[in-house]
């Protein structure tokens, strides 16, 4: 989700800086309001969380010392690299665990790839990242070293591609492994192919002078790290996951169980003794100030603070000190504000917010306020998260495909002007243009929203898929490609839905989800001194509708079913969750 939005979206370039970036917007929480409602103020931008700083520090301090252990002891030897990916967090980071416990000194190591920072998505060209992610993954790895430094470590910083960097970096302090979390998705699962393959042409000596011994090559250790339920815990073999979400649900509710959190030593220090100055100093984050890209200050929405101490800041405050979660079930389809719903997934996607952790959290708020259908369905959108990742791993590429995993073969088009429309928030429907704007200028968008802004793309308009696929790519400050293509393919009636057919009616989402139209009016201004009913509705006095809808109001059966009634030329087949 960009602040900018025009026809020729701008490339992310970074500025290197020559120390890390503090996490200003993170330790300046104090200034913000110490709540909000649910309702967002015109003219204000609510950070998330919202805690102060000394509050978010005792909380995060809390979190680390509930989970530390004294009594954990290393037996390993030699130097170990931990190679951080999308798992930009301490607390129950199992690669950084093993790497210690396997070594006597640790060198955590973050690439910043241009290949994900200034590449192109791959079917449309778009930025692969935008301002708005980079700009939270900046604050991630900036939060990371201060959490690392906290442990007696340091995050080593290098820019290039990690088959390059690691392999050197590992020759240089001698590393005898590299660990790092395991990913599901074809260019993530090339560079780890890539990496293994350039340690083996590192060798690594072995013994003194006088007793010299084979030299070894580093390996490169994978390790699944990015679910509630392991992959190894799963009551089947992920080439065996069942097709629809339910099935895979009650299996691994009924056989599997989640596994608790790893605990963390005091200290996970000593870096390798060789001086990091050695191998060319810690290096630099990256920042946005030059290179013609920067994120424009928001007034409106919310903007996400980045890094695992606001991760633990956001559970703490949507669980225990709003008391949010015992009515999760019950708010999680709104649509404007910050408290609607738990708002944990930036955090999950880069890996910042472990879902043990959250699950951790829940049964513990269980245990000490209430159980209730809200608390249940927080795990239950966890299993979703976890299904779409492991249906990455099933179907491989498919799932990038038009055809998607089930290979349904449709016409789609790719008109331009449409597109743009929709990108742009010009599409002449209120709830349509108020989300897209919401995701242009926050990088966010409600999961209600997002179903919606699909079912439009797709059904409505009858775009590509992928066109609405890769956008969100370059703009959701939550992507990641398991999540993000399983629902389109699911949203686009190529994927794993057990109905052939779903379309969201816009009138009906609208009266149900913003009957009062103060979602609309809150992100389309022009629309406030409107009767609320007619907001959504707003006929002559909004812009005009780039395209009628595929089924009025008085041909929808019941809300989310498509009519199943064959139209002549018809350009698409199936649609959205």
């Amino acid at each position: 989700m960009l602040h900018y939005i025009s026809s020729s979206p701008l490339r992310p370039r970074f500025l290197l800086l020559t120390s890390p970036p503090s996490n200003r917007r993170f330790l300046a929480m104090s200034a913000a309001p110490s709540s909000s409602s649910s309702r967002l103020v015109r003219g204000a931008a609510v950070p998330v969380p919202s805690l102060g700083t000394d509050e978010a520090c005792a909380v995060a301090d809390d979190a680390f010392q509930r989970y530390t252990s004294p009594s954990l002891r290393r037996g390993g030897a030699g130097v170990a690299v931990v190679w951080f990916r999308n798992d930009l967090r301490v607390l129950d980071n199992e690669a950084l665990l093993r790497a210690w416990a396997a070594s006597e000194a640790v060198l955590p190591v973050y690439c910043v790839d241009p290949r994900i920072f200034s590449g192109s998505t791959h079917y449309f060209g778009f930025p692969k990242m935008g301002a708005l992610r980079a700009q939270f993954l900046i604050e991630c790895l900036g939060d990371l070293k201060q959490s690392l430094r906290k442990k007696g470590l340091d995050l080593l910083v290098r820019h290039g591609k990690p088959e390059e960097i690691l392999p050197s970096i590992a020759k240089a302090v001698s590393a005898h492994t590299i660990y790092a979390h395991k990913e599901t998705c074809s260019e993530e699962l090339l560079v780890e192919r890539l990496v293994s393959k350039g340690l083996e042409q590192v060798q690594i000596a072995k013994g003194g002078a006088s007793v010299p011994k084979k030299p070894l090559n580093p390996r490169l250790q994978l390790i699944w790290g990015a679910t509630m339920y392991h992959v190894d815990d799963l009551p089947f073999p992920v080439n065996n996951l069942p097709d629809v979400y339910t099935q895979f649900r009650k299996a691994v509710e009924s056989k599997s169980s989640v596994r608790n959190c790893t605990k963390l030593p005091p200290s996970l220090g000593p870096l390798p003794s060789s001086s990091i100055d050695e191998i060319g100093g810690g290096g630099t984050i990256p920042t946005l100030e030059s290179l013609g890209l920067s994120v424009t200050k928001s007034e409106k929405g919310m903007y996400f603070i980045g890094g695992e101490n606001a991760a633990l800041g956001r559970v703490h405050e949507y669980f225990w000190k709003k008391d949010q979660l015992k009515d999760y079930k019950v708010t999680r389809n709104g649509m404007l504000g910050p408290d609607y719903s738990t708002k944990f997934s930036p955090w999950l996607a880069s890996g910042s917010l472990s879902p043990r952790y959250i699950c951790e959290e829940v049964k513990r708020y269980e245990k000490q306020r209430v159980a209730n259908d809200s608390t249940y369905w927080v795990l239950f959108e966890l299993i979703w998260r976890d299904y779409f990742r492991f249906l990455s791993a099933k179907y491989g590429n498919a799932i990038f495909h038009l055809e998607g995993p089930r290979k349904v073969v449709s016409k789609w088009s790719q008109d331009q002007a449409l597109f743009e429309s929709w990108r742009d928030g010009r599409t002449g429907y209120p709830l349509i243009d108020a989300n897209m704007r919401e995701l242009s200028a926050t990088g966010f968008m409600s999961n209600r929203g997002r179903q919606i802004a699909c079912s439009f793309l797709v059904r409505d308009m009858g775009i590509d898929w992928r066109m609405g696929a890769e956008w969100f790519e370059t703009c959701l400050l939550d992507y990641d490609p398991a999540s993000n293509y399983g629902n389109w393919t699911y949203g686009a009636g190529v994927g794993n839905d057990p109905r052939e057919d779903r379309y969201f009616s816009i009138p009906k989402q609208a009266k149900s989800y913003d009957p009062e139209g103060e979602y609309v009016a809150y992100w389309l201004p022009e629309l406030r001194s409107l009767a609320k009913e007619r907001r959504n509705f707003p006929g002559a006095s909004y812009i005009r509708q780039t395209v009628p809808l595929k089924f009025d109001v008085g041909n929808q059966k019941k809300d989310q079913q498509f009519n199943r009634q064959r139209r002549p030329n018809n350009t698409y087949r199936r649609q959205v969750k």
